[in-house]
């Protein structure tokens, strides 16, 4: 018996994660609402119950999945569901997208902690390197099943912020680069620094307005302080002087909306008129625990200038909040970029700088709040309504005919309710796919028991955009934000736009031009690999990184291309430089990796890489190339560069080595001398929060790449680059058409 005791603790060890979540379920109408849920993950397999079990022997979930390497993560944002903000993330199967769940948690914190947890089962489940491996997208789905498993203790109430991953040092960086930020000077105890001239970038975007950043300590989690940056409701008077009123314009997506502010006068200097500002916002959450807040003015059709206000621009705006010490702390940088709209700006420059550095003020204001509260403050109207939708009036109009139809049908469906409890009762647990935890049936027949209304939200309804949306961690690194060059504007104009070109001939592998030097806009060059940082031979020990010294293989082409459809396998098209050596009956090998931004115009950057090496003198390329997508997907990495450009982009981009598979879908194609990666952007509806944004930008970036094979192994390190790229200006009106 002791030894029995033994084992059930044990396996109480084993456990993974649980914790109540939010079940969001679409109705046959279309509309969504949510069902509170105790969620277990445990060797594997995500458990269902409706309560929190007191033991797994005796309480069976209602529905069972298993985890595997078939299953996706996404982060979907934070959302309204009856008044209540919900950070929601959906499981999806890789292999069939409409096979999918969608979870709601009550804080980013610990959706971030389900996400993590999540992904590293679906992980533990990949396949090894090796030839004879079926591949995910080929094989069948793995159903429900029950696991059987000892009895356990009840569970307790987890501390989300204990789990997150706040003991890594914030914005880990994987590329040696010189800061952008040069101090001029400390006010109020926060240091003051202007962006410094990488080639005349500043003086030739800003215009004349500079990009000054303040930096402060806070005393509270990056969590509190997030919400209480986010939030536009009353709350925010009582540290945001510059504030008078706020409201969304329109929702994007979880993580993007459409805001107006407007400001106060009373800290303005005297005659100076009111001003107001209509900006695109985007937030994302790094796995260290940073969140980063982005904006830049738009224009909106649904919020015209007003009588009496000023419409300033800003160019360039936003939060970095990130955690230290133990996550009890965190250091925020404010940073503005703004033009004020004088009427002779010539005369009011300084003045201008003097009202930016005022209005940086606030991180200080956001210190004292937080102190005055001992850290426990938050905005407590972050979630009173301010996300909902903005509704037009045709979906307005369906949505009353829908409820027309739902009166109608629940009649019906009491009646089929009352037959289905004559009949013998089937059982909870059902084999399938995720499809059977949003089982049909409960839409109208799983009424709550009177034990749970104490923990049932109300069912609240919103417009279903029931679409898999792809996680937009760091993991999707520079691919996930790098522009939507076809991006819905959904009723906003973002204030930078590019022009059309007429088509050329296109020749794949010589549609952009190479320039060393990067004194030619829209061209190619390779970057100098010792700017990035690879795992040494013993990281598995000492998580030490080490400069890269050199590549595998050379870059020898580059493609910039426009199209009406998403062009795959660019390495077997007739005629390409692919395709050329492959007739000449030569031992090069080519590596293809083809960066896809779908939209009404599909762009295309194509980088090709090339090795005289056989493969099978490269025992982790070979395992990469002959493996399955699955073992693919979990090595392949990206480690991204903006080495110029504004603060905002490199913001969005970062510096961070990420695993691109895990983020966003990556479809391979392969031939006898290649193997191309085509990078679907348009997996990812939340990219667009960052992509769109870079549009503006795009023409005044030079961006870097190096690229790699995560190695996991002891006998696979050190780590080396496959290649690097610097992409010098890329202009979109240049873009190669092939309709």
């Amino acid at each position: 018996m002791g030894m029995c005791g033994g084992e059930e603790r044990e396996r109480e060890r084993e456990r993974e994660m649980e914790g109540w979540l939010y079940l969001i379920r679409s109705n046959r109408f279309g509309l969504q609402y949510s069902r509170k849920r105790y969620f277990l993950l445990q060797d594997n397999s995500l458990n269902c119950y409706k309560n929190v079990p007191t033991s797994t022997k005796q309480v069976d979930p209602v529905r069972s999945a298993l985890i595997d390497s078939c299953i996706r993560v996404t982060d979907n944002g934070r959302e309204s569901f009856h008044r209540h903000e919900l950070f929601i993330f959906t499981l999806y199967n890789a292999s069939n997208h409409s096979d999918q769940l969608k979870l709601g948690a009550t804080s980013s914190e610990e959706a971030a902690s389900w996400i993590r947890t999540l992904t590293e089962a679906a992980l533990k489940e990949c396949p090894v390197k090796g030839e004879n491996v079926v591949a995910c997208s080929r094989r069948r789905w793995q159903p429900f099943r029950l696991s059987g498993r000892k009895g356990r203790s009840p569970m307790h109430s987890v501390d989300w912020t204990s789990l997150s991953s706040i003991h890594t040092d914030p914005m880990a960086s994987d590329v040696i680069a010189p800061s952008s930020w040069t101090i001029f000077g400390c006010k109020n105890g926060l240091r003051l620094f202007k962006e410094s001239k990488d080639s005349d970038f500043c003086e030739k975007y800003w215009d004349g307005h500079p990009a000054i950043m303040a930096v402060g300590v806070v005393d509270a989690t990056s969590e509190a302080i997030f919400r209480t940056v986010m939030s536009l409701g009353p709350s925010r008077s009582e540290w945001d002087f510059c504030f008078s009123h706020g409201n969304v314009i329109e929702h994007l997506d979880g993580h993007t909306d459409i805001i107006h502010k407007k400001l106060s006068c009373d800290w303005l200097p005297w005659g100076m008129g009111r001003r107001d500002l209509l900006l695109r916002r985007y937030w994302r959450r790094e796995d260290d625990g940073t969140y980063v807040i982005l904006y830049h003015s738009v224009f909106h059709q649904r919020c015209l200038p007003e009588r009496g206000y000023i419409r300033a621009c800003l160019k360039s705006g936003g939060y970095v909040i990130s955690p230290v010490n133990q996550g009890k702390q965190s250091v925020v940088k404010h940073m503005l970029a703004i033009d004020w709209k004088f009427w002779k700006s010539y005369l009011f420059a300084s003045s201008a700088k003097y009202i930016t550095i005022r209005m940086l003020g606030r991180v200080a204001a956001l210190r004292e709040l937080f102190r005055a509260n001992l850290g426990n403050y938050a905005g407590s109207d972050f979630s009173s309504g301010e996300l909902t939708r903005a509704m037009r009036l045709p979906q307005i109009e369906q949505e009353i005919r829908a409820e027309v139809y739902f009166v109608e049908e629940a009649s019906r469906s009491l009646a089929l309710m009352k037959e289905q409890q004559k009949s013998p009762a089937r059982s909870p647990v059902l084999g399938g796919s995720f499809i059977q935890l949003n089982d049909a049936t409960d839409e109208f027949f799983d009424f709550p028991d009177e034990s749970e209304y104490d923990h049932q939200e109300d069912a609240s309804r919103t417009h279903s955009q029931d679409q898999r949306q792809p996680k937009m961690s760091t993991a999707a690194g520079f691919v996930r934000r790098l522009h939507d060059l076809a991006v819905q504007k959904r009723g906003y104009i973002d204030l930078q736009e590019g022009s059309v070109e007429d088509s050329v001939r296109c020749i794949y592998g010589a549609t952009l031009q190479k320039d060393q030097s990067c004194t030619t806009t829209c061209s190619w060059a390779t970057a100098d690999p010792s700017t990035f940082l690879i795992r040494s031979e013993t990281y598995l020990q000492d998580h030490h990184k080490i400069k890269a010294n050199g590549t595998l293989m050379q870059m020898v082409a580059a493609d910039w291309l426009k199209s009406d459809k998403r062009e795959d396998d660019l390495g077997g098209r007739p005629g390409g430089i692919v395709q050329k050596y492959a007739a000449q009956g030569g031992s090069e090998f080519f590596f293809i990796v083809n960066i896809q931004v779908p939209g009404s115009t599909t762009y295309s950057l194509a980088l090709y890489y090339m090795m005289n090496t056989p493969v099978e003198n490269v025992p982790l390329l070979q395992s990469f190339i002959r493996g399955d997508d699955a073992y693919r997907n979990s090595r392949f990495k990206l480690i991204p560069y903006i080495s110029k450009g504004s603060w905002i982009v490199k913001q969005s981009v970062g510096k961070k080595a990420c695993l691109v598979g895990q983020a966003l879908e990556i479809n391979y194609f392969s031939g006898i001398n290649y193997l191309e990666l085509g990078v679907d952007i348009g997996s990812s509806t939340v990219a667009r929060g960052v992509v769109s944004l870079v549009l503006g930008y795009l023409n005044n970036l030079v961006i870097e790449m190096a690229f790699l094979i995560q190695a996991n192994a002891e006998e696979e390190l050190p780590e080396f680059l496959l290649g690097t790229c610097r992409l010098n200006h890329l202009d979109a009106s240049k873009a190669v058409s092939i309709w």
